[in-house]
């Protein structure tokens, strides 16, 4: 979804992926799974939808500890979004949730018809710390929904619909040792189907002792009580 080109190294994740679920007995196919709305369409829903309740959320903590509503006490992102949110009008609200009801709709007949859908979490290997941010002060909300949109392409339509997903990290880049996440989704109220399938993989392929070189943990500090 998106249109957003995925990297080799997640590819390549993902075709490993494969292998494994079909050498432990699961039948897989390719398929194409419509979204139930065009993508700019699809990211406005979720931008008004998203900094509404950001808004609200954000007011009634300021009325609640007394904190202004600025840079003083929000960071960019939230603050463009809690700007964009409060200009949200009743009628695009509703609008939005038509979006997010088609969305849930289609994804319902897809299920129908197959168990569980495989993705990557991310079209790309984990990005480096900051860089969802940067340049958060130049965007509006709209803006900023928009990058993590961009950023998260797989995820975002289970978010709306409402629907079970969990990211597994059966892989890792060869070339930093960093998780690559697989996404698992499946109908609504399927949680458990969920948490079978990833007790099955773990058991095939354990990952708890797969680590980077570098990662929380991987020094001892010392803490004064």
């Amino acid at each position: 979804w998106g249109g957003r080109r995925t990297a080799a190294p997640v590819a390549d994740a993902l075709e490993r992926t494969v292998r494994l679920l079909e050498s432990l007995g699961h039948r897989t196919e390719e398929v194409t799974v419509g979204l139930g709305a065009d993508w700019e369409e699809f990211v406005l829903a979720n931008a008004r939808l998203s900094t509404a309740n950001v808004a609200a959320s954000v007011d009634d903590l300021a009325a609640t500890l007394g904190r202004p509503v600025d840079a003083s006490s929000l960071e960019p992102a939230t603050l463009a979004a809690h700007r964009y949110g409060q200009r949200v009008s009743g009628p695009q609200f509703v609008a939005a949730l038509t979006i997010r009801n088609r969305v849930a709709r289609g994804l319902a007949r897809f299920f129908a018809t197959h168990d569980v859908l495989l993705t990557p979490t991310l079209p790309e290997p984990p990005p480096r710390l900051g860089a969802y941010g940067a340049g958060a002060e130049a965007l509006d909300g709209l803006g900023w929904i928009a990058r993590l949109n961009d950023r998260s392409p797989f995820t975002m339509a289970f978010n709306v619909a409402g629907t079970p997903a969990m990211s597994v990290p059966l892989t890792a880049d060869p070339g930093t040792g960093l998780p690559i996440g697989m996404q698992f989704a499946a109908g609504y109220g399927h949680e458990g189907l969920l948490f079978r399938l990833a007790g099955q993989l773990e058991r095939a392929q354990p990952w708890s002792d797969r680590t980077p070189a570098v990662w929380a943990g991987s020094v001892p500090v010392a803490v004064d009580s």
